[in-house]
């Protein structure tokens, strides 16, 4: 007899400041393909890069950041001297925001973009084969599950994720 078989997310609840934020723990990750990557015509080949990779897209969607949205995502970095710089390129022109899905996902997808730097990322990695210089450097990473969450709920309503 076969039995349908579906793994269940475990998720989290925080509250920051009275706001609830949604943290994904463990098998989900955010990404953008940021402005230079999409200009460049390289959707298509990344999106292939991660679904071969074995991720799972839970939500996607073609946007676009204003300088006040972008200002918004990266105020982690507000106080950095590449801020301003940062929230110019983001809102420079469309992007690809998604949410993917995979045991391990923070780490393997780190692993599959690569250094930040495209002269230092390994053979292969997304940054290698897309990314032109340390400031375009093709896609956006969660660093954390934490940041996965949030950075995830900041592009997408619970509604939106399948």
């Amino acid at each position: 007899m076969n039995l349908y078989k579906r793994d269940f997310f475990i998720w989290s609840f925080i509250v920051i400041n009275q706001i609830t934020i949604l943290v994904m723990a463990g098998n989900r990750t955010f990404t953008m393909i940021k402005p230079d990557a999409v200009k460049a015509g390289h959707i298509g080949g990344i999106l292939d890069k991660i679904c071969s990779a074995g991720f799972r897209i839970v939500a996607m969607k073609l946007t676009y950041l204003s300088a006040e949205k972008a200002g918004e995502f990266y105020a982690v970095h507000k106080e950095r001297p590449f801020y301003g710089e940062l929230v110019e390129f983001m809102s420079s022109g469309p992007i690809v925001a998604a949410i993917l899905e995979k045991d391990n996902a923070i780490e393997d997808f780190r692993t599959l973009i690569g250094a930040t730097n495209p002269a230092e990322a390994a053979p292969g990695t997304i940054r290698a084969l897309y990314a032109k210089s340390i400031g375009e450097n093709a896609v956006h990473g969660a660093d954390s599950d934490e940041n996965a969450g949030i950075e995830g709920n900041f592009h997408f309503a619970g509604t939106e994720m399948f």
